[in-house]
């Protein structure tokens, strides 16, 4: 297969737009741990409705949101490349994948912590 660059700056930025659409709606649609997380963001902005939040706490809760979808989305490709390198188990490729759970693990901990800066004056 020929790779064909599109030499057009606003249709290859077009095309560009389509596939990251089409990326993240697979990784919504098929990955079970993206499907709780954009869940938990739902309810999350809910609550912001609901406790009217500030604008600069908007700005914090969308930012985590992004975060951590964004760092799972990357360790989901990182998973999926491992597993079609090398299928079968392999203490190097579960080493590789660890990390980027790791990774995963410490966005979702800077998630917890900024909605708790939020919204535990509230509750409390």
């Amino acid at each position: 297969m020929k790779f064909e660059k599109d030499e057009t700056f606003f249709t290859g930025r077009l095309k560009s737009v389509g596939f990251a659409a089409k990326g993240a709606f697979k990784l919504i649609t098929t990955e079970h741990s993206v499907m709780a997380q954009s869940s938990l963001a739902i309810i999350m902005s809910v609550a912001g409705y609901y406790f009217q939040i500030s604008k600069e706490e908007w700005m914090f809760q969308i930012f985590a949101f992004g975060l951590v979808l964004s760092i799972e989305g990357l360790n989901t490709a990182v998973e999926k490349i491992a597993d079609f390198v090398h299928p079968d188990f392999h203490e190097r490729i579960g080493f590789i994948k660890d990390i980027a759970a790791g990774a995963v693990f410490f966005a979702a901990i800077t998630a917890m912590v900024i909605g708790g800066f939020i919204y535990l004056p509230r509750l409390v």
